[in-house]
Parts: C-alpha cells; structure tokens; sequence
C-alpha cells in the first residue's frame, strides 16, 4: 500500500514539473460572481481569523481631543478702537437649559418633575376631602398636546393629573402662592366658578320670579310668602290639571323642600302639553324659591327640580312611518 502511494506521488511530481499548472487552493475555492466582461477567475477566501488589531503595524488614526477653551483669553487682532477683542465663540455648543431636552418629551418630562418636586415639598400641609376642594376644570390631553406640541401618552398625563388633584386639596388658607402659579398652567381659560348665573330678586309686593321651560312647554311662576295656594292660568291646581301625577310635579319643589304651606304660587304656563306644562312649572317655582331660600339648593338638586330636562319627541323623517319606525314590507 506505501508504494502505490509513494509511486502515485512520484507520478504527480513528474506530470507537475513536465507540464506546469495553474496554483489550485485544496478543496475550499470559491467563485465569485462575475461584474465585469472578464472571464471568471477563481480566487483563494481565506477562512482563517484576521489578526488583531494590536498586532498590525498600522492601527487606526488617533484621535485627538480639542483643547479647553479658555475665555479669558484675547485674540491678537484689534476691535478698531485700539481694545484687543476676546476670541468670538461662534464654534461653542449651546447647553439646553433643560436636562431632558434631548429626549422625546422634553417639556412634558420637566413639567412633571418640576410637579413631583413641588409635591414632595409641600406634603406636609394639611389637606381637605376631595369633595369639599375647589372645583378646577383641567385642560384635556389634545389641549395639553397642542400646548407642548408633543406626542403625550394618555396614561404618562393621568399620572400629572393625578399630582395636580392632590396639590388641588391643600388647604385653601395654606395654600402656597408657588402652587397656585404652578397649577395655573394646566387651569382651561373658563372655570366652573366664573360664569355665575343672575341672582333673582324680590319685588316691593314680595314676589319672586321663576321661569322654566319642557319640550315645547314654557312657565313663569311668581311665588310669595301664603298659605299654600296655587293658581296656573287663573285657574286651581285641580282644575287645570286632571292627573294626580302632573298635580306633585308642579308644587314638587315645594313638597320636597316641606313648604306647600309657606307659599303662594301664581303660575303662566303655555305651548306644548299638560305634562310639559307640569314639568315646566317645576322648573319655574322651583327657581323662584331659591330668591328666597338659597340655601335650599342642595335638596332641590337632590329632588331634580333645578337642572332642565333637556329631552323632546325625535321628529318625524320623510319615508318613515314615525321618527324611526319603517313601513311594513310585504314581499307578496
């Protein structure tokens, strides 16, 4: 077996040396894919590890540092009036002011830091229920986003509210002036407190005036001090309203406050029906009483006899049988 080996290796050296080839890698050649109009040519890839940087002669280019700035220094050249003049900083980097500014949201990152400090710093005033703390109406998040022309999560700004809330219930006579101006930014320009309605006023014969209006219905009510009676349109309670229902809807405001018998109304009511009418009215002496009792407000808000009833009969659409019902549709 050694010679056929030793004579096949003989054989090869004879052949190689009588006819020269072309050097070929062993086994791990590769062809590259042609670019060019040249034929292709088969080339040796290195598959051993280059070596490291510490070991080749040429490393890359240091790099070298600018030299600190000194500002007192002056330059060589004159202003024109013979003063030397200091070096112009056109090439220095502004610093933000802010530490956040290159991060996404920068005004909305100080905003809530500049709130969470301020909390920290004032947690020990006494506060109030958040029941009995002022009523503030805060601006939305669109409104907040468009102050800051930033992308704000929902969630990250609820967070903000949630400090906002909290300072809101510092105790009014201890409340700091820097809270106040803090809060005041995120304040909407009209709060609850602003828009006061007219205060009623009682004439010289003691009456004071009431209007409501239900549907298509409205009432005027003028309300004295009595016995308890009642007149819609020149007319008793019980003549001109037939149902028991539409009867404690009118005087409801006086019956839930316990003053049917305190008082006298004389009531103008018009359009629409009898328990528009009713309800109108409700509204109406119910506004009246409060000229003369306002501290009565909370019950009538609790009874329902302050807020309007904002609810009519939907209109009727052309092709419908009624607002929404549909003419039957029969196939046959």
């Amino acid at each position: 077996m050694a010679r056929r080996e030793l004579a096949r290796s003989a054989w090869e050296t004879i052949e190689f040396l009588g006819h020269p080839r072309r050097f070929q890698c062993p086994r791990k050649t590769t062809l590259l894919p042609r670019r060019t109009l040249l034929p292709p040519a088969a080339r040796c890839l290195s598959t051993t590890p280059s070596r490291p940087a510490e070991l080749t002669t040429e490393g890359p280019e240091r790099f070298t540092a600018a030299p600190p700035i000194d500002f007192g220094k002056q330059d060589a050249g004159d202003s024109g009036d013979g003063s030397p003049q200091r070096v112009q900083l056109r090439s220095l980097r502004i610093v933000p002011a802010s530490p956040s500014y290159f991060s996404a949201k920068p005004t909305f990152n100080d905003d809530f830091i500049h709130l969470s400090a301020l909390l920290r710093k004032v947690a020990t005033l006494p506060t109030i229920p958040n029941a009995e703390a002022p009523k503030v109406a805060w601006k939305t998040i669109d409104q907040y986003r468009i102050m800051v022309n930033e992308p704000v999560k929902t969630q990250r700004f609820h967070k903000m509210l949630h400090i906002l809330r909290r300072l809101n219930t510092i105790n009014p006579s201890l409340m700091p002036d820097e809270v106040l101006g803090a809060m005041q930014r995120y304040k909407k320009d009209s709060q609850p407190g602003d828009v006061k309605p007219n205060s009623g006023a009682i004439d010289e014969l003691g009456r004071a005036k009431g209007v409501g209006r239900r549907k298509t219905s409205s009432a005027v009510a003028f309300l004295v001090e009595g016995e308890g009676e009642v007149l819609v349109n020149g007319k008793s309670l019980a003549q001109f309203f037939g149902r028991l229902h539409d009867r404690e809807s009118a005087v409801w405001a006086l019956k839930s406050t316990q003053r049917l018998d305190k008082y006298n109304v004389f009531g103008l009511v018009n359009g629409g029906g009898v328990t528009g009418q009713a309800e109108a009215l409700t509204l109406a002496v119910a506004k009246a009483l409060l000229v003369h009792e306002p501290a009565l407000k909370p019950a009538l808000r609790r009874a329902g006899c302050v807020t309007r009833d904002p609810r009519k009969v939907e209109r009727k659409k052309a092709g419908h049988v009624k607002a929404r019902k549909m003419p039957t549709w029969v196939k046959r």
